[in-house]
């Protein structure tokens, strides 16, 4: 297929994506053929995959909110993804105008035009780096010159953890985030559950993204409360993300479907 403009020379354009599968879920322009192909197959077999990318993103925008009404005026979103409307450094900023964000992301698409949304704003960066190595993340000099870490700031690892195996030891990477901050900061997470489906939905949900760059590694609601460990959660902890302080009672009905748990967690004093 044909290379657009706004695709970098150094991507596999027939290789399917996480970032921008997600971006076709959201309705979003940032993605191929390979990736619409890969996205069309996991709704196939997993009809409300587009309803899931949207539940998560109002759970972002909700959290995002929240901590910025608290007064939080540092971000660090890990695995941010392709911009679409609706993203931190637009929520925190509304707030607040002094509000500080910084995006991080593996994809090279996502974080190419992540520098043209956030171009002129300077105060939201992104880089390029992956969750896996949070002290590169920590030491990136872009980081180290937007955030301070010595006062709070709210790390987002939403629609992240599911693409972060086992083997990878995810507690340890958000030990080494956690010891990096100062009271009062916040970790907000979400990742894909498996609570109260069929077997046959995960194979295949598994499968499919087995032919992307990310496979799938699904988590109950055990393990995903296990990894806010030193984190005080905030109310009404872990749960699917239509329930965490939805808008309206309507907006968290059946939500399940969603197939999102996330949560908010605090560190203490």
């Amino acid at each position: 297929m044909q290379r657009p403009d706004w695709a970098p020379d150094t991507i596999d354009i027939e290789r399917p994506s996480v970032a921008r599968m997600y971006d076709y879920y959201l309705g979003g322009s940032h993605n191929f053929a390979a990736d619409r192909a890969a996205a069309q197959a996991m709704v196939a077999a997993v009809p409300e995959a587009p309803l899931m990318a949207q539940a998560n993103r109002a759970f972002l925008r909700r959290a995002v909110h929240h901590l910025a009404e608290a007064g939080v005026r540092q971000f660090l979103d890990i695995g941010s993804g392709i911009p679409t409307v609706g993203n931190v450094h637009e929520i925190a900023q509304r707030i607040d105008p002094e509000s500080r964000v910084v995006y991080v992301d593996v994809d090279p698409v996502a974080v190419a035009h992540s520098r043209e949304i956030l171009a002129g704003n300077d105060r939201a960066v992104v880089v390029q780096e992956d969750l896996r190595h949070p002290e590169r993340i920590l030491a990136h000099p872009d980081v180290r010159k937007l955030l301070d870490l010595s006062q709070p700031v709210a790390v987002m690892i939403v629609a992240v953890l599911h693409f972060v195996s086992d083997d990878d030891r995810p507690a340890e990477l958000l030990r080494a985030l956690r010891d990096a901050l100062a009271p009062g900061s916040y970790l907000v997470l979400s990742q894909v559950s498996d609570d109260g489906r069929s077997g046959d939905e995960r194979a295949e949900a598994e499968r499919v993204y087995r032919r992307t760059d990310s496979p799938l590694w699904i988590r109950n609601r055990a393990e995903l409360t296990a990894l806010f460990d030193g984190f005080e959660l905030v109310d009404p902890g872990v749960v699917w993300v239509p329930q965490w302080r939805p808008d309206t009672p309507e907006s968290a009905e059946d939500a399940e479907r969603a197939a999102f748990m996330g949560g908010v967690g605090r560190l203490g004093d």
